[in-house]
């Protein structure tokens, strides 16, 4: 793999003048002069100095910075084509680099489509600014009027054919001012590169073979380390034998803390071995302590909760006729990484260095520093991609694992690759919920009321502190696990999407969160929304039928939303939706509708689903779908990012449920948590993209979640004449509703 990318103040500085990167060096009251005027756009409200986010070389050579990390989502291109579009210079011109907390402002966590909100925006603006101040010294350098100057390919060009280059221009301090609230921004009808789908930088490295993930590193003397989890959650390490282990070729080392056991060897195949072994000489004392899974949605609402009404509508002057109420599952559901989570670290003179695919480079820094009991000064954790991530996985785990047996075994690089028995059994999964549902309708047959409540733990136990990592749960002198909280609103947590878009006269939203987590949870793409629009696109279909109505027809009369509207009317025309359609045999349509978070990407999506009634098994066969992520940077991005989207949701709530008894997880490998296989994915998968130039960015990433598994749902109804409200729609209970 290639060597990391080594930058700091000094040695940019010995290079020659230079726009440097300087976050950390931030004017003293600079963010609460930030506080006192307009808000900044974006990141740039709390890193507001252009050099934290632009950096143009007295050579010539420019750099974007992002605190945010590439997860596979693209935006590395597409902040590529912010910075040199607002720039002005070729897409090639500029590189990007991404989380880094030696070099990038601290953008917190990589989550909730937030990327291009935030730190796009940021870049966006940043570009901008930076190439006014470009434009405004050459005018003094010309000693002409700015507005008659041009810009192009990084060169500064007055009317008379002068040219200064952007290298010519720059000065040590030039770009350190902060940013202001307003940038004179292209006009979109002029952009060359925002707004084309320029194939992504990440993806040949992916394609061919190369060296692309974390997984992928291969530092100068290396060597690998293998964990030795305990077998359930809670179990105690009473006994374990490691002469035999300790002798055994290839060995370097065993480190023991606590309840933390691992070993490290020169070759990764001995590691394997001797991790083999020394699982097989350790012994446990575990306790039964899981629910019954059998009965998980009533064994979670009995659970103690703390009750929050929110939303509240009422208009007494309207009343329903006819009523429906239902209930709405979910199980604990795994990420599901393709390579399980891996991490390099070393440890030399009193600094730890850490290469993870950790999505806050920032927060797990904290949480490792005080894991290890050193200053976060004297940590350093640099984002590199993994394979698989769709929130908060292992990653942060394995960084945390490879720091504390660095710690022991100083001087060389330790790589920690976990086994897929690991990730399947000790990642934090996607939380289990459970959503109840009433509503009535009126004599014409629209929505009077609407009540809808949801049980669930929180949806976010990243780092922060150390109590959130493994390796630090495990130690002898171990961290407390810390307090989960609800995640507050507009966005959320177990509540996000919960509050309809829909307008109703009469609504109540209840938000029941359960502090006990009775298996270990974190974040995991779309958070709650996935269920929780899952549960209202289902229920607004069942309405529907109830009112007798078209499923499209029935939202569109409850949706007074004017970009929502254009983006379920998009979907449904393009996937030929008709009033009283009739699919061909075994086949049902399905459509569902969302804006993720009620203020991200809107999104809209049509299926066609077939159910074999012999076995129950079904397929998604086409979708069609339709996005408003506000400006588009990169169409293709979106497109990708609706695609995986569609297809991972069609997994999620097809097959994919986590399995336990009352002591350990029993779904740790691919037989036992089964996901979308090849010959299931759809024959064709369509996306609609409606642009709005000018208009700010809206995070797509997981906008998608949601409205494919109703879609999904309400075309399995439509096949079979049957409604399934317990995730997975598996073979099984397919099968056993259409033989009820």
């Amino acid at each position: 793999m290639t060597a990391p990318v080594v930058l700091d103040r000094r040695s940019v500085l010995a290079g020659g003048g230079a726009l440097i990167v300087s976050f950390s060096l931030r004017r003293a009251g600079a963010q609460e002069k930030a506080a006192q005027g307009p808000k900044l756009p974006g990141s740039l409200a709390t890193s507001p100095n252009l050099d934290s986010w632009i950096r143009i070389d007295a050579d010539g050579q420019i750099t974007a910075f992002t605190g945010k990390a590439e997860l596979g989502q693209g935006f590395r291109t597409a902040f590529q084509q912010i910075a040199a579009e607002q720039l002005d210079i070729p897409f090639d011109a500029l590189k990007v680099i991404t989380a880094d907390t030696k070099l990038t402002a601290n953008e917190g966590y990589t989550s909730g489509s937030h990327s291009m909100q935030d730190s796009g925006t940021a870049i966006l603006h940043a570009a901008a600014q930076a190439r006014a101040l470009l434009v405004a010294e050459a005018a003094r350098q010309f000693d002409l009027p700015p507005d008659g100057l041009r810009t192009e390919s990084a060169v500064v060009i007055a009317p008379d054919g002068r040219r200064l280059s952007y290298g010519e221009l720059v000065a040590s301090d030039l770009l350190h001012v902060e940013a202001q609230p307003t940038s004179h921004l292209k006009d979109p009808a002029s952009f060359k590169v925002m707004g084309q789908p320029v194939p992504r930088v990440d993806i040949p490295a992916k394609v061919t073979g190369g060296a692309a993930y974390v997984q992928d590193m291969r530092l100068p003397g290396m060597v690998h380390a293998r964990v030795v989890r305990p077998p359930s959650y809670g179990a105690q390490l009473s006994e374990c034998d490691t002469a035999a282990i300790e002798k055994m070729p290839g060995v370097i080392g065993i480190v023991r803390d606590g309840n933390f056991l691992a070993v490290v060897a020169e070759k990764e195949f001995s590691a394997v071995k001797a991790m083999k072994a020394l699982s097989a000489a350790a012994k446990w004392r575990e306790s039964a302590k899981l629910p019954n899974q059998q009965d998980l949605a009533n064994a979670l609402t009995a659970l103690p909760s703390q009750d929050f009404a929110i939303f509240e509508r009422s208009d007494p002057a309207v009343n329903g006729a006819r009523s429906l109420e239902a209930t709405y599952t979910r199980p604990y559901q795994s990420h599901g990484s393709i390579g399980p989570s891996c991490a390099v670290a070393q440890f030399v003179d009193g600094a730890m260095t850490v290469w993870t695919h950790t999505q806050g480079v920032y927060p797990d820094r904290q949480a490792i520093a005080e894991m290890l009991g050193m200053p976060q000064s004297s940590v350093r954790l640099i984002h590199v991609e993994g394979s698989g991530c769709y929130g908060h996985n292992g990653a942060d785990d394995a960084a945390a694992d490879a720091a504390l047996i660095a710690r022991a075994l100083p001087g060389r690089p330790i790589r920690v690759q976990w086994m897929r028995e690991q990730e399947h059994g000790w990642e934090p999964y996607g939380p289990a919920m459970v959503t109840k549902l009433s509503a009535s309708l009126t004599e014409d047959g629209r929505i009077a009321d609407w009540n809808f409540a949801v049980w669930s733990n929180t949806h976010s136990m990243r780092p922060g502190g150390a109590g959130s990592l493994l390796a630090a749960q495990h130690m002898a002198r171990s961290f407390a696990v810390p307090a989960p909280k609800p995640l507050p609103l507009p966005e959320g947590g177990g509540d996000r999407n919960a509050i309809p878009i829909y307008n109703f006269p009469n609504a109540h939203v209840m938000h029941h969160f359960i502090p006990t987590m009775p298996l270990r949870i974190s974040a995991m793409r779309a958070l709650g929304a996935y269920h929780n629009v899952f549960s209202i696109e289902s229920f607004m279909d069942e309405l529907a039928g109830l009112a007798g109505d078209d499923p499209v027809a029935f939202r569109l009369k409850h949706l007074d939303d004017a970009r929502g509207r254009a983006v379920v009317e998009t979907a449904a025309r393009e996937f030929g939706w008709t009033r009283g359609q009739k699919p061909p045999q075994n086949r049902g349509y399905g459509f569902a509708f969302a804006r993720y978070k009620n203020l991200a990407a809107y999104c809209a999506i049509a299926t066609e689903v077939e159910v074999d009634r012999e076995t129950g098994r079904a397929r998604l066969v086409r979708a069609v779908a339709a996005v408003d992520a506000g400006q588009v940077v990169n169409p293709d991005g979106i497109t990708n990012q609706i695609e995986g989207a569609i297809v991972q949701s069609t997994s999620w709530t097809l097959y994919e449920s986590v399995t336990f008894d009352d002591t350990r997880i029993t779904s740790i490998d691919w037989q036992t948590y089964p996901i979308l296989r090849f010959d299931a994915v759809p024959d064709s998968i369509a996306v609609h993209i409606i642009n709005r130039p000018g208009q700010p960015f809206l995070g797509s990433g997981e906008t998608g979640q949601g409205p494919a598994a109703a879609s999904l749902a309400n075309a399995i109804a439509d096949a079979t004449g049957k409604r399934l409200r317990d995730l997975p729609l598996s073979r099984k209970r397919i099968k056993d509703a259409i033989d009820a």
